[in-house]
C-alpha cells in the first residue's frame, strides 16, 4: 500500500489529469446530465474504490483537489464511496460539498444519496439531504431518503419529504410510493400506508410485497391474507418475498391451517426452494410445535445455505431439543459451511443447557477459527454460556479481554453473576458499568432488580428504584413489574402495593405480580380481593393469575375458596394445564383434603416431576409418609427424572440408613451441583440414625457454609448426644464471625438441657441476652424449659414474668416446670391465669397441668380438668392425657376409677400406662384389679419380664402362691428373665 501511495504522483504526471479535468468539468456544468468521463478518470475512480487505505485515500484526495479534478462525477463518487466503506461519512460529505460548492446537479446528488444509503449511513444521508434538498430532487432521490427516514425512525421528517414529493409532482412514481407506504407501515401507521397504496395508479410486485410486509409487521393477519388473494386477482405472480412475511405471521398467531395452505401455495408457485422461504417455513412449523415438519422442510431443501441451518438450529434450541440442535450444527460444519454470528448465538445455549463444558469449549474453538470472537454479540453469548456452566473465571476473562464493551456484554456478565448466585458481584458490576460510561438499558435495570430480590436488601432495593426513576425507566412496564416483585420479595409488600396503586396502566402481568406477592406471604384474603378488583377492571385473568391465586390458599379455611377457583379454571378451560393441576394438588393437600389431590393426580394424562413432587409434599405435610416411597417408585417407573425437591421429600422419611445412603448416592451421581438444602437434609437424615461421622464428613465438604448449615450440624451433634462437640462448633462459629440466629440459640439450649448443668445454662443465657434473642418467643420458651430442667425454677419464673408476649407454649413451659418441681398449686394458679389472659390451652398444656395434679395429689382438680379437655376446648384426649389421669387416680388410691378410665379408652392402653396402674395396685394391695391389669400386660405382644415380676409380686402379697408359681413357669417358658440389678456407684 505504501508503494501505491508513492506512485500517485507518477500517475498524475502520466495521465495529464489537469487539462482533461477542466474540459470535462466545463461540459458537466453546461449539461443537466454529466458528460462522458475521460477513460483516465474512470481508471482513477476504480483505483480509489479498490485499493486505497484511509491514509492513501486522504493523500489522493489532496492531490485531486490540487489538480482541480475534484468536480468530476466519477471521481467524486469513487471518493465518497471509498470514504463510506472505510466508515468515514463526515469525510464523504465534505468531498461532496467541496465538489459542488455552488449548485449540485440532481444526478450527482442521487449518486451521493445512493452511496450513503448502500453503506447504511442513514442519519448522515438525511443531514446531507437537508442541506442540499433545495437544489432539486427527482424520482431517484426520494426513495433512499424515505428509506433513511424509516431506518432512523424519524416519521416527522418522513412526512416533510412526503409533502415535498407531492409539491414537486413525483407522487405518482411507483418507487417513491412504495418507499412511502413502507415507511408508514414500519412507523405503525398502517392506515396511512394503506391510503398511499390505494392511491397508486400502477402497482408492481414490489409494492404488493411492501404492503403485505406492512400488514405482517403490524399484526394484520387477515388483511395480509386478503392482499395475497388480491395479488392473484391482479394477475401478478407472487414470489418468495411475498410469502415470507405471511409465513412468519402464521407461526406467530399459530394459524396451522393457513400455514399449511400457504406452504401448498408456495409449492404451486414454484418458489418453495427459495432459501429465505425455506427458513420461514422451518420457523413457522416450529412455532406450531411441529418440529418433525420443520425438519422435513429442512431435509428436502437440495442446497442448504447458512440461513436454513440457523433456522433449524434455532427451532430445536427454542423447544429445548439441544441434542438435535447440536447435531444440525455438526452437519453444517461437515458440509463446509462456516458459522456466523446467528449460528454461534443459537448453538451456545445448547451447550450450557444440555451438554457441558467440553461441547462449549469446542464451539468456542470454532468461533476463534472463523474469527468471530471479535464480535461483541459472540463474546456475550460465550460469557453467558461459561456463566451458566459455573465457569465464572472463564466468563470474566472473556469479558475483561473485550475492548469494546456494549450494554449487551455488560448485561451478560451481570446475568452470569446472578445465575451463580453472586448477587453482590452483580451489583458491583452494575456500578462499574456506570463508572466506565456505558449507559444501562432496561434489561440491565431488570437484572439488577433481580439481584436485589435475592439479597433481600431493602436499602439497595430502594436505591435501584430511585435510579430507575431518575433515568426514566419507570415508564417501562417490564421494569415497574420487576420493582413490584422486588419489594414483595424483600418483605415490603405494602410498598409493592403502594407502587401498584400509583400505576396509571395496570397490565395483566402487573395484576399477576401483586397477587403472587400477597400469595407468597399467605395472605389469601387480599389475593382474592385483588382478583375481584382485576375482574371489575375488565382485565381478563390467565393461567398465571389462577396459579398465583391458588398458591395463596394453604389452610383448611381456604378450601371453599379453592374449590371456587378450581371451578373457574374448569369453566375457562385452564384445568387441562399440568402447571395449574400441580398448584391445585398442592392447594388441596395443604388444606388437608388429600383425597382431592390424589384424584387430580390420577386424572392427569401426562405427569411431570413437579406433579409427583406436589403429591409427595402433600403426603409429608399430612403425615402420610408410608405413601411417599411407593409414589417415588411409580415416578421412576414412568421415566420421570427426580430433582432436588424429590430428594428433599425422600430423605426425611427414610426408614433405614441404607435407604438414605442410596438417595444420597443418587444425588452425588446425577447432580452436577449439590444444593445447600440437599446437604443439610442429608445431615439431618444421618443424625436420625446416629451416624455423626457421616454428618461431619458432609459438613466438611460444604464450601459455602451459611447459618443454616451451621445450625444443622449443631442440631445433629445435640441429637446424637454430643453436646460438648456442639459447644465447640459454636465457639468456632463465633471465631469465624458467623452471625447466629434464633435456631442456633435453640440448639445451644437443647445441648444445655442434656448437661443439666446450671453453669452452662447461665453462660448460654448470657449469650442469648447479649445478642437480643430473648425477645424471640421460641427462644424464651426454650430458656424457661432449660432452666427448669437445670433446677433453676426461680430464674425460669423471672424469665416468664419478664416476657411481654406469652403464647400457649410459654404458659405450658412454666406449668411443666412447676409440675417437675412438685409445685402443683403454682401450676394450677398459672393455668387459671392463662385462661384469664385469653390464651387457650393446647393438648400439651393439659398434659403438663394433669401431670402437676398427679404429682401433688389434686384429684378433684384433675377430674375437672380432664372433663373440660373435650367439653370446653374440643381437644380429643390422647394416650398422654389418659396416662396422667390413671397415674393421678392410682397414686391417690382410686384404683377402681382408674381401671374404669382404662376400660373407657377408645384405643389400647400403652404398656407404661398399665405398668403405672399395676404399680399402684401393688402399693395399695388391690390384687383383684392388679390381676386384671397384669393379664392385659402379659398378653401384650411387647411383654417384658418387668410386667411378669410385678404381677407375681402382687400374687405373693395376696398369698396366691399357686398363681405365683404358674406365672413364674410361664415366664421361664417364654425365656424371659428378670433384669439383673447393678450399682451406679461402681460406674462413677
Amino acid at each position: 500500500m505504501a508503494n501505491r501511495c508513492s506512485n500517485l504522483h507518477k500517475f498524475f504526471k502520466l495521465s495529464g489529469l489537469v487539462h482533461g479535468s477542466k474540459q470535462t468539468h466545463a461540459k458537466s456544468i453546461s449539461s443537466s446530465a454529466p458528460a462522458k468521463a475521460d477513460a483516465r478518470l474512470d481508471a482513477l475512480a476504480r483505483f480509489v474504490h479498490d485499493n486505497c487505505s484511509l491514509k492513501c485515500l486522504r493523500e489522493l484526495h489532496a492531490l485531486l483537489a490540487v489538480a482541480g479534478a475534484i468536480g468530476e462525477a466519477s471521481v467524486v463518487t469513487g471518493l465518497v464511496e471509498r470514504y463510506l466503506s472505510l466508515g468515514k461519512p463526515e469525510s464523504a460529505a465534505s468531498v461532496f460539498a467541496e465538489a459542488y460548492r455552488r449548485r449540485p446537479v440532481v444526478y450527482s446528488l442521487n449518486l451521493a444519496v445512493r452511496c450513503f444509503s448502500d453503506h447504511g449511513f442513514h442519519r448522515e444521508l438525511l443531514d446531507l439531504y437537508r442541506e442540499l434538498c433545495g437544489f432539486g430532487s427527482d424520482n431517484f432521490t426520494f426513495p433512499p431518503v424515505i428509506r433513511a427516514c424509516t431506518a432512523v425512525s424519524t416519521l416527522r421528517l418522513g412526512r416533510e419529504v412526503h409533502c415535498m414529493v407531492l409539491r414537486t409532482g413525483h407522487g405518482d412514481n411507483v418507487g417513491v410510493q412504495t418507499a412511502l407506504l413502507d415507511m408508514y407501515a414500519k412507523a405503525g401507521q398502517i392506515d396511512v400506508s394503506r391510503r398511499v397504496f390505494d392511491g397508486m395508479v400502477r402497482r408492481d410486485l414490489i409494492s404488493w410485497n411492501a404492503m403485505i410486509s406492512g400488514y405482517t409487521l403490524n399484526g394484520c393477519f387477515r388483511e395480509a391474507i386478503e392482499a395475497l388473494q388480491e395479488i392473484q386477482l391482479d394477475g401478478i405472480r407472487a414470489n418468495a418475498s411475498t410469502l415470507v412475511g405471511i409465513a412468519s405471521m402464521c407461526g406467530g398467531v399459530r394459524a396451522r391451517v393457513a400455514g399449511d395452505s400457504l406452504h401448498g401455495f408456495a409449492l404451486k408457485c414454484g418458489v418453495v426452494a427459495d432459501e429465505s422461504l425455506t427458513s420461514a417455513f422451518i420457523s413457522m412449523y416450529a412455532a406450531f410445535d411441529d418440529l418433525s415438519s420443520s425438519r422435513l422442510v429442512f431435509d428436502l431443501q437440495p442446497m442448504k445455505d447458512l440461513v436454513s441451518y440457523n433456522s433449524m438450529i434455532s427451532a430445536y434450541v427454542q423447544h429445548g431439543n439441544c441434542k438435535e440442535a447440536f447435531e444440525v450444527f455438526r452437519l453444517m460444519h461437515c458440509a463446509g459451511l462456516g458459522p456466523n454470528l446467528v449460528t454461534v448465538v443459537s448453538v451456545l445455549p445448547s451447550c450450557s443447557d444440555f451438554f457441558g463444558i467440553k461441547h462449549g469449549e469446542s464451539v468456542h474453538g470454532i468461533t476463534i477459527k472463523f474469527g468471530l470472537t471479535e464480535q461483541v454479540s459472540v463474546v456475550s453469548a460465550l460469557v453467558s454460556m461459561y456463566s451458566k456452566l459455573g465457569k465464572l473465571d472463564s466468563a470474566f476473562f472473556l469479558f475483561s479481554r473485550c475492548t469494546q464493551k456494549n450494554h449487551l456484554l455488560w448485561n451478560s456478565m451481570i446475568s452470569g453473576y446472578l445465575v451463580n448466585k453472586e448477587w453482590n458481584k452483580a451489583l458491583d458490576m452494575f456500578h462499574k458499568m456506570q463508572v466506565e460510561g456505558v449507559a444501562p438499558d432496561a434489561t440491565t435495570v431488570i437484572n439488577v432488580i433481580s439481584g436485589c430480590r435475592h439479597t433481600k436488601d431493602l436499602h439497595v432495593a430502594k436505591s435501584i428504584h430511585a435510579y430507575a426513576i431518575r433515568n426514566r425507566f419507570v415508564s417501562n412496564q417490564t421494569v415497574i413489574n420487576a420493582l413490584l416483585a422486588m419489594y414483595a420479595d424483600c418483605g415490603a409488600i405494602s410498598t409493592s402495593y403502594t407502587l401498584f396503586q400509583k400505576m396509571e396502566v395496570r397490565m395483566l402481568i402487573s395484576w399477576n405480580t401483586i397477587i403472587s406477592g400477597f400469595a407468597e406471604i399467605g395472605d389469601s384474603e387480599v389475593s382474592v380481593r385483588l382478583f375481584c378488583d382485576m375482574r371489575q377492571a375488565d382485565v381478563h385473568y390467565d393461567l398465571v393469575t389462577l396459579i398465583g391465586l391458588i398458591s395463596s390458599l394453604s389452610v383448611s379455611d381456604d378450601a371453599t375458596v379453592g374449590e371456587s377457583v378450581h371451578s373457574l379454571a374448569i369453566k375457562s378451560g385452564c384445568d387441562s394445564d399440568v402447571s395449574l393441576t400441580n398448584a391445585l394438588i398442592t392447594m388441596y393437600t395443604n388444606c388437608g383434603i388429600v383425597e382431592a389431590g390424589q384424584q387430580l393426580f390420577d386424572s392427569l394424562g401426562s405427569r411431570n416431576t413437579i406433579t409427583y413432587n406436589a403429591l409427595m409434599s402433600g403426603y409429608r405435610k399430612n403425615n402420610i409418609s408410608e405413601k411417599i416411597l411407593p409414589l417415588f417408585y411409580h415416578m421412576v417407573k414412568n421415566d420421570e427424572r427426580p430433582n432436588l425437591v424429590t430428594l428433599l421429600n425422600l430423605l426425611p422419611i427414610c426408614q433405614s440408613q441404607l435407604q438414605g445412603k442410596s438417595i444420597h448416592c443418587y444425588a452425588v451421581r446425577n447432580f452436577t451441583r449439590m444444593e445447600t438444602s440437599l446437604f443439610t437434609s442429608a445431615i439431618c437424615m444421618y443424625s436420625r440414625f446416629s451416624n455423626i461421622e457421616y454428618c461431619s464428613r458432609i459438613f466438611n465438604v460444604i464450601c459455602e457454609r451459611n447459618i443454616i448449615v451451621w445450625n444443622t450440624i449443631l442440631s445433629a451433634h445435640v441429637q446424637c448426644q454430643q453436646a460438648d462437640i456442639a459447644f465447640d462448633l459454636f465457639r468456632h462459629m463465633r471465631f469465624l464471625n458467623v452471625k447466629c440466629d434464633a435456631v442456633t440459640m435453640l440448639a445451644l439450649i437443647s445441648a444445655c438441657s442434656q448437661f443439666e448443668n446450671a453453669d452452662f445454662a447461665a453462660c448460654v443465657t448470657a449469650v442469648i441476652l447479649k445478642t437480643g434473642f430473648d425477645a424471640t418467643i421460641l427462644v424464651l420458651n426454650a430458656l424457661i424449659d432449660m432452666h427448669s430442667r437445670c433446677g433453676s425454677i426461680s430464674f425460669a419464673r423471672k424469665l416468664f414474668d419478664s416476657s411481654v408476649e406469652k403464647d400457649s407454649v410459654t404458659w405450658g413451659a412454666m406449668i411443666n416446670a412447676c409440675s417437675m418441681h412438685g409445685e402443683g398449686k403454682a401450676a394450677l394458679d398459672l393455668f387459671s391465669m392463662m385462661i384469664d389472659s385469653g390464651v387457650d390451652p393446647d393438648d400439651i398444656t393439659f398434659v403438663s397441668i394433669l401431670s402437676a395434679c398427679s404429682h401433688s395429689g389434686f384429684v378433684e382438680q384433675g377430674r375437672a380438668l380432664f372433663k373440660s379437655l373435650q367439653a370446653d376446648y374440643g381437644i380429643t384426649p390422647q394416650m398422654e392425657h389418659y396416662a396422667c389421669m390413671v397415674d393421678l387416680l392410682g397414686r391417690t388410691g382410686h384404683l377402681e376409677e382408674a381401671y374404669d378410665v382404662v376400660k373407657s379408652m377408645p384405643f389400647r392402653p400403652s404398656d407404661s400406662l398399665l405398668e403405672s396402674l399395676l404399680g399402684a395396685c401393688r402399693f395399695h394391695g388391690n390384687s383383684k384389679i392388679g390381676e386384671s391389669v397384669g393379664k392385659l400386660l402379659i398378653e401384650s405382644e411387647h411383654s417384658n419380664p418387668r410386667s411378669f415380676v410385678m404381677l407375681s409380686n402382687i400374687y405373693a402379697s395376696a398369698g396366691k402362691w399357686s398363681d405365683y408359681e404358674q406365672l413364674r413357669s410361664d415366664m421361664e417358658a417364654k425365656g424371659l428373665r428378670k433384669d439383673v440389678g447393678f450399682s451406679l456407684i461402681g460406674k462413677i
